[in-house]
């Protein structure tokens, strides 16, 4: 499509209107809506919480007058289907907007394109495809979700410019620096769930919550790989289980009587098929994508993170580079285990962007290939 400057800038200031309901609409798409009149904004508005009115209808409430005849800049193709609210492609023809202008189509493959042809039935002029790489990236845990019901996994680790994620002798604390870790909290309070391994809960005894400057976060669904059973019962994040429950994957190798116990105060324990004696992650993600767990945050250690890449379920990684030197041939990485045999038996890695965070450098990439592609 042809595109002005100001189309780019009113649907990047809805996509803006789309991020801040990060965290609160899942498993539902985070979008935005800007309506103008000429080239005045007269309403803005974005999908807030899980269940409440979707962008469009908060756009159109929040308009400083009547939209008849207005261009709307939308992020994603308006709903045709009733849901928690009604259809909004629907509520933008009973408005009479002129056009609509619509970053990308709906990925659900049973409604795709259904709203974009509700609104030209009605004389409604349609343009898809404004800043559509954008809106993706944006969307990225609910276009995996939508298509396969499995979630959308980003790996994240912290390493010294060396590849080290800890000293030989197993301390960590900290690595990476200030802002690095406030970043962190921040993708816990956007994916809904986040994994660790139990070597994690016995070296660190985190609690995984979210902790944000001055806002309330959401606190993620915790998740532990653990095949044995050796999850300590006094761990922080085991804690007040009938308000936060923690959801521990295991195989039948996990003690009845500590089962139980865990059961009773709140937990909830997944029984899987093992895979080389550990937890298949795989069946797991089938798990926790019933569950409506769409996103998934992996903070394990170099063990739990070879399995994941190795069976295929990570989507994305994060790599914060610390400006330190470890040293040590004992000390531990990112990825460990067994690895892989040859160069060309390795995961490869596309769309790599990078970026100061305080004093340490973010590189984010993607998995050129998951099983779910």
């Amino acid at each position: 499509m042809m595109m002005t400057d100001d189309d780019i800038r009113f649907m990047h200031m809805a996509l803006t209107q789309a991020a801040k309901g990060l965290g609160r609409v899942n498993p539902n798409p985070l979008v935005g809506a800007v309506i103008v009149r000429g080239s005045r904004i007269i309403g803005v508005g974005y999908h807030k919480q899980f269940g409440g009115p979707h962008a469009e209808i908060n756009a159109m409430r929040n308009a400083e007058n009547d939209v008849e005849g207005a261009t709307v800049y939308v992020t994603l193709e308006p709903c045709s289907h009733y849901g928690k609210t009604p259809p909004c492609a629907d509520a933008l023809i009973t408005a009479k907007v002129a056009k609509v202008v619509i970053a990308m189509t709906d990925p659900n493959p049973f409604v795709s394109g259904r709203g974009i042809q509700r609104l030209k039935e009605n004389g409604i002029e349609v343009e898809v495809g404004l800043l559509e790489n954008e809106a993706r990236e944006l969307n990225r845990v609910f276009i995996k979700y939508i298509r396969t019901k499995l979630p959308y996994v980003v790996l994240k680790s912290a390493m010294t410019l060396d590849g080290k994620i800890a000293t030989a002798s197993g301390h960590s604390q900290w690595i990476s620096c200030p802002q690095s870790r406030k970043y962190v909290h921040s993708l816990r309070n956007e994916l809904k769930g986040i994994l660790v391994g139990v070597n994690t809960v016995i070296t660190d005894d985190p609690e995984l919550t979210t902790r944000l400057d001055g806002v309330s976060g959401r606190n993620p669904v915790r998740i532990v790989v653990d095949s044995r059973g050796r999850i300590p019962l006094n761990a922080k994040m085991l804690k007040n289980g009938a308000e936060n429950p923690v959801i521990i994957a295991t195989t039948e190798n996990f003690p009845e009587q500590k089962r139980a116990d865990l059961i009773e105060a709140g937990h909830q324990i997944l029984i899987l098929p093992a895979h080389n004696e550990m937890v298949d992650l795989n069946l797991l993600m089938i798990e926790l994508g019933k569950l409506g767990i769409d996103g998934i945050l992996l903070e394990g250690g170099g063990t739990l993170n070879e399995s994941a890449l190795k069976s295929g379920i990570v989507d994305e990684v994060q790599f914060f580079i610390a400006p330190l030197l470890l040293g040590g041939r004992n000390a531990m990485t990112p990825v460990e285990g067994k690895g892989f045999d040859t160069v060309a038996e390795g995961i490869r890695l596309q769309q790599m962007t990078t970026r100061q965070v305080g004093d340490d450098i973010l590189i984010t990439a993607k998995v050129k290939a998951t099983k779910s592609e």
